[in-house]
């Protein structure tokens, strides 16, 4: 059993946990997940690590509360245990080589963006970060990305806090000027991914992205996390998140088709995660 040695609300929807697991985090590098099981019953789901204490052996894991699993995950507390914790997985994030790089994330995967941003000030490298939210009350993780940033915008949709705006804006207007970057790293919902990828794609500046947000069991068997890229060419080639990634060349993925295969259970979703919070409903009363 993994312990919980931190819990912390981030926002109304977004929870941090800092497991013990010293085997983990003793291994763990930025862009690396876990899998874990709430309970012997629970399901398999894949979390990007977002922190690790290789000293203290524990490693930190934020999410949102999106479906079933995520719920009854965010119902333990500090001193509980889940059941499972296996890792770390998936190939870190390439960073040799890079001295300027622009980090732009979404969401909650700023959460996934900020280990990376952290790793790239260790080598000693300048970090532009871009983080977006939809408003004030979902901003995370400022603090931290403002301390391994030499320059950070912080966009919302609605102007609720920092500047108005996605994350596109600020990155068109530093490309406009003429602002060269070894390679832009890129975080967070697909559709966000797809017009920063879009956004950069003039300049060629090399463009990875995290496919982390289509990765269900995270070992490349259910195929859920199937995607395909395309070269120069056009000809396709199919690679899983999981296994291959989930770090990948932006210009080559095809965003439109992970797109919509992503929305093809959402009512099923929906359904696992309504009648899970029904459940947690029941007990309290």
């Amino acid at each position: 059993m993994y312990q919980i040695l931190r819990k912390q609300q981030l926002n109304p929807t977004v929870t941090l946990m800092e497991i013990k697991a010293p085997l983990v985090a003793r291994k763990a590098e930025a862009g690396q997940f876990i899998i874990l099981r709430v309970d012997e019953q629970g399901e398999r789901i894949p979390l990007t690590i977002a922190g690790y204490h290789r000293e203290e052996g524990w490693v930190r894991i934020i999410f949102q509360i999106v479906g079933a699993t995520t719920a009854a995950l965010n119902e333990k507390n500090e001193g509980d245990s889940i059941c499972d914790f296996v890792g770390p997985l998936g190939c870190p994030t390439k960073l040799d080589g890079l001295r300027r790089v622009c980090i732009v994330g979404g969401g909650v995967g700023c959460a996934i963006a900020l280990p990376v941003a952290e790793a790239l000030r260790a080598r000693g490298a300048s970090v532009t970060s871009i983080i977006g939210f939809r408003s004030k009350d979902l901003v995370i993780l400022e603090d931290a990305f403002a301390a391994v940033s030499d320059t950070l915008h912080v966009m919302t949709d609605d102007g609720s806090w920092g500047r108005q705006g996605n994350v596109c804006v600020p990155l068109s207007e530093m490309l406009a000027r003429g602002e060269v970057f070894d390679e832009i790293i890129t975080i967070g919902p697909l559709v966000m991914m797809k017009f920063v990828v879009e956004t950069a794609r003039p300049t060629k500046i090399p463009c990875t992205v995290s496919m982390n947000p289509i990765m269900i069991d995270g070992t490349g068997m259910c195929g859920g996390c199937r995607l395909t890229l395309r070269g120069e060419d056009g000809a396709p080639q199919t690679k899983f998140a999981c296994v291959d990634g989930p770090d990948f060349d932006g210009y080559a993925v095809d965003f439109d088709e992970a797109m919509m295969r992503g929305g093809m259970y959402r009512a099923f979703e929906r359904h696992a995660y309504e009648t899970t919070c029904s459940l947690f409903q029941k007990e309290v009363h």
